[in-house]
């Protein structure tokens, strides 16, 4: 059994874990109340031009406004092709169908393109577009030409729009083309007519949902068995398979056992690792993984590994099982962007050429595009991965209230200190009778210890006297004073 498919359904959420050989390796969270919106088709409306940034916001009935950029928006391919002006393209209240390439992240909106495409099974439709592409994922220049022959054998004269062959289209059969075209462009006559019947903003087609997408872009040869939680759920799956996917509906499966899915397998388990900042290593080492707005650093350490004969192959055999555990926590934790991994260092040029293969071969599975640009003059391994949606991280957690998600908060003293210089300030402004510092326990507990002294030299600087209070719902970090 080399893969599998759990899915885990609740009112609130749908959640999916794929395992290979019986390890997670990805993790996808869906939450009915904040379903991710790449795919989506809008019809939107042009709410403010950006000349000098070659952009448009764009309202397609969000909270926040959507992102075009003049790189995204499709034109004909002419020979004539020259470079084109936003301002000369689109217009402030200006209407035009969009379709949502990246979700919200952070603060920033959704970013959009007008080039339009949507998947099927097999296929990919771009129906403004003309030519056959292949994915990039079949590299044999051989099989990518007889799959191209095999789709232009099953298309139909008047059938207008591209298609790009997905790599599960290598199995395809003749009949299984056609009822991918066939759906495909009924699902652009629903969404043609739709624009032309409704006000920007208006949403027109939503991409599907966790549950369904599992069967149309997860399952693949490798896939022996998908497990769900859900009767409701797994009639539906059940039902899609039947209708798009063909033999996928031997794979499905009802899980009816008492004990939760997810914790017959440990995924609960495999959660909270994928959101902790250390990831041990089986040889003893481990990584530490720091995710910020602008790049993911991952430091690599040796920790308590010392079982290989010297020192440099030590620290090979470290860096080479980093290699294999860094590409499946991209796959877990959904990592993209810039990423910098700062592998051990290694002396031996044979051994960073290894360290770097392995690692390439580690990310060869991710269905996510990414590139390794190789180790840098500074030792650095520099690579990308596509960000299309929120982290795990940004998905399960929030910035912690207590550090501002900083990683650390003040200690103890330094939060006495600083309510020394504030009191000082205030004595300065107001004549009170007495002031009191309202703080957390650890804080009151330094004051009344080790630094008693500086409290009482305080108390007779300023010639009043002050009282501590407890307050058992502050955080380290919070304190107030109080005039008397």
């Amino acid at each position: 059994m080399s893969e599998e498919m759990l899915v885990n359904v609740t009112p609130q959420e749908t959640r999916v874990a794929v395992l290979h050989l019986g390890a997670v390796q990805e993790l996808h969270i869906e939450r009915a109340d904040s379903r991710g919106l790449v795919g989506n088709i809008y019809l939107g409306r042009v709410a403010r031009v950006l000349p000098g940034m070659q952009s448009a916001f764009i309202d397609i009935g969000l909270e926040r406004a959507a992102f075009l950029h003049v790189a995204d928006i499709w034109q004909e391919r002419r020979s004539d092709e020259t470079e084109r002006r936003i301002e000369q393209v689109l217009h402030e209240g200006q209407s035009l169908v969009v379709q949502v390439i990246k979700d919200p992240i952070g603060t920033k909106g959704a970013r959009l393109s007008t080039q339009i495409s949507f998947a099927g099974r097999y296929l990919v439709y771009l129906p403004q577009e003309s030519h056959i592409g292949i994915s990039q994922r079949i590299e044999g220049e051989e099989e990518r030409e007889q799959m191209r022959h095999r789709l232009q054998a099953v298309l139909q004269p008047d059938i207008q729009g591209g298609f790009i062959m997905r790599t599960m289209a290598e199995s395809a059969s003749e009949e299984d083309l056609r009822a991918d075209i066939a759906y495909l462009c009924k699902q652009w006559h629903n969404i043609s007519e739709k624009s032309q019947h409704s006000i920007a903003p208006s949403p027109l087609y939503q991409d599907l949902n966790l549950a369904l997408r599992v069967l149309r872009d997860f399952v693949n040869s490798e896939t022996d068995r998908i497990l769900v939680d859900s009767r409701e759920t797994h009639q539906r799956m059940y039902e899609f398979a039947h209708n798009y996917t063909g033999g996928v509906t031997e794979k499905l499966h009802h899980y009816s056992a008492d004990r939760p899915l997810f914790d017959l397998y440990a995924i609960e388990e495999e959660i909270e690792k994928a959101l902790a900042r250390r990831v041990d290593l089986k040889s003893g080492g481990y990584l530490i993984i720091d995710q910020t707005e602008a790049l993911t650093t991952i430091d690599v350490n040796t920790g308590g590994f010392v079982g290989a004969r010297n020192f440099d192959d030590t620290i090979f055999k470290t860096n080479l099982e980093a290699a294999q555990t860094i590409a499946r926590q991209l796959r877990l934790r959904n990592l993209g962007g810039i990423i910098i991994i700062d592998f051990i260092d290694m002396d031996n040029a044979e051994h960073r050429e290894t360290v770097l293969a392995e690692l390439k071969k580690s990310l060869a599975r991710d269905s996510t595009r990414t590139s390794v640009n190789g180790f840098s003059t500074l030792g650095l391994v520099e690579m990308t991965r596509k960000r299309t949606r929120e982290s795990l991280a940004h998905v399960l957690c929030e910035p912690c209230p207590t550090c501002q998600a900083r990683g650390e908060i003040k200690t103890a003293r330094t939060v006495c200190y600083d309510a020394l210089r504030e009191i000082l300030r205030e004595a300065r402004q107001f004549d009170a009778r007495e002031y009191r510092i309202l703080a957390s326990q650890s804080v009151v507990d330094l004051f009344l210890d080790e630094e008693s002294q500086s409290l009482a030299q305080l108390s007779d600087f300023i010639g009043k006297p002050i009282s501590l209070q407890v307050e058992t719902s502050y955080m380290q970090e919070q304190y107030d004073i109080i005039l008397l």
